[in-house]
């Protein structure tokens, strides 16, 4: 990844955040959310970062295609886009619901594909002012510095599951299966936040039932490269155009290999 286009999203991260994100964080009026379907939040804000980072990611590599989930939300057929030669993917707000109550965590997430493989990602956390990144074969950062996933886990293996869009079937067994063998912590209702947990060995295992691209594509990427796996139930990798369900990450190969046997029988 050239240095020079890091540098320049970095920036704009910065800039959607200062000046539209943070200035509409606990000031949106009624009018400002709307639901989009039922649950699914989009506010102004989302609205307007996504114009701005669309405009701004056009400048940078002008014959890339772009997919941003407002953008997608309105005309489906942009998705086909994702397999492009070169595509951004944008989640200008990651964790609405989250925003919108004004809550965190909450973040802007941007990822890169070339031929339906994520490249590069970024996930920008505007509270904490915390920039994760990764770069397909060159590692995984937070704030420019190196991170390396941690080797070894606690007894009872910490697992942040993601039943909203499972079957009630599917997430009762899911849980039930869990009981005992991981302590279920709560799901921080946003990836931006989510990848990073998983990473630094905070969380141990998540199980992920939808797995839209501007939701994981760039998580994912700098999971698997802080030394984290993330991958399908059957240990294929993830691609943006995939249509198919489910996906489990963990901050080890060895926790990820334990948590895909533990749970074949509900999620193979």
């Amino acid at each position: 990844m050239n240095p020079i286009i890091h540098k320049k999203i970095s920036a704009l991260l910065l800039k959607v955040s200062h000046d539209i994100i943070l200035p509409y964080y606990r000031s949106l009026k009624a009018d400002d959310i709307e639901e989009k379907s039922p649950g699914d939040l989009v506010t102004i804000a989302d609205k307007l970062s996504e114009i701005m980072i669309s405009e701004h990611l056009a400048d940078i590599l002008p014959f890339a295609q772009i997919v941003g989930e407002e953008a997608a939300a309105k005309d489906p057929e942009i998705l086909h886009n994702l397999s492009a030669k070169q595509c951004w993917i944008i989640d200008p707000i990651d964790g609405t619901g989250n925003y919108a109550r004004g809550d965190g965590p909450f973040g802007i997430i941007i990822a890169l594909a070339e031929n339906n493989e994520t490249v590069a990602g970024w996930m920008y956390d505007p509270i904490k002012e915390r920039l994760c990144h990764a770069i397909r074969g060159g590692g995984a950062f937070i704030d420019n510095e190196a991170i390396y996933t941690p080797t070894e886990a606690s007894e009872l293996p910490l697992a942040a599951i993601a039943t909203g869009y499972m079957s009630d079937v599917k997430s009762k067994q899911t849980l039930e299966k869990a009981n005992g063998n991981y302590h279920i912590t709560p799901i921080p209702m946003c990836a931006a936040e989510q990848y990073p947990l998983l990473a630094l060995g905070q969380h141990h295992i998540s199980i992920f039932e939808r797995t839209l691209a501007w939701d994981h594509a760039a998580g994912i990427l700098f999971l698997n490269e802080a030394g984290g796996k993330a991958a399908r139930w059957d240990g294929s990798a993830y691609h943006p155009a995939d249509k198919e369900s489910g996906l489990l990450g963990a901050s080890s190969s060895q926790l990820w290999d334990a948590a895909a046997e533990h749970f074949a029988a509900i999620h193979q």
